[in-house]
């Protein structure tokens, strides 16, 4: 977890608003802190956004058209 946190380079990065439990536990009205973060994410696997690719040095997080781009870029590129 360390890991991918400092190559995403926050906790919040890794977080995933849409899992169920973050309205159930009203997470979505609270200002959330890395420390909060972080505790959510290892309490509840639910709150790691998916997928997480890590490739060395390279991390991408989530599904967004983007960030799944971004992750064939550089694959291709190898």
């Amino acid at each position: 977890m360390n890991e991918m946190h400092a190559l995403a380079g926050s906790y919040e990065a890794l977080f995933s608003r849409r899992a169920l439990k973050y309205r159930e536990l009203g997470l979505n009205e609270k200002k959330l802190t890395e420390k909060d973060y972080k505790k959510y994410i290892l309490k509840e696997y639910t709150f790691l956004k998916r997928p997480v690719m890590v490739f060395n040095d390279q991390i991408f997080v989530g599904n967004a058209p983007k960030v799944v781009a971004a992750a064939k870029a550089f694959l291709h590129k190898k």
